[in-house]
């Protein structure tokens, strides 16, 4: 029988050769990284249809219909330029939904 004798590194030893660890906080770098909370998507799409002057048709809550161009526009509302009718400060909160002039025939609704 061999008497052999059992080797045991120090706590410092190993500690040295272990390679830092990452942060466990964050996220794992391999992971696909959480959309933006902010586009600017409605920005640009104000911004272009203000640039273009593009004849827009806004429907509110209400059911009623106003047709006219965008002359600006903030967080809360928008400013429709109308021609033979006075301009009108909307809310944003009580719009239905906005299109351009004329689709609504071109995507097949019935109006």
């Amino acid at each position: 029988m061999v008497n052999r004798r059992m080797f045991r590194p120090g706590f410092q030893d190993v500690k040295e050769q272990n390679p830092p660890r990452m942060n466990s906080n964050g996220p794992a770098p391999s992971k696909k990284p959480a959309p933006p909370e902010v586009t600017h998507a409605e920005n640009f799409y104000w911004v272009k249809q203000m640039q273009t002057h593009t004849p827009m048709t806004i429907v509110l809550d209400s059911g009623e219909t106003l047709h006219g161009t965008v002359e600006w526009y903030d967080r809360d509302c928008i400013k429709l330029t109308r021609q033979g009718a006075p301009n009108l400060l909307i809310f944003k909160r009580v719009i239905k939904y906005v299109h351009k002039d004329g689709e609504e025939n071109a995507q097949g609704g019935a109006e």
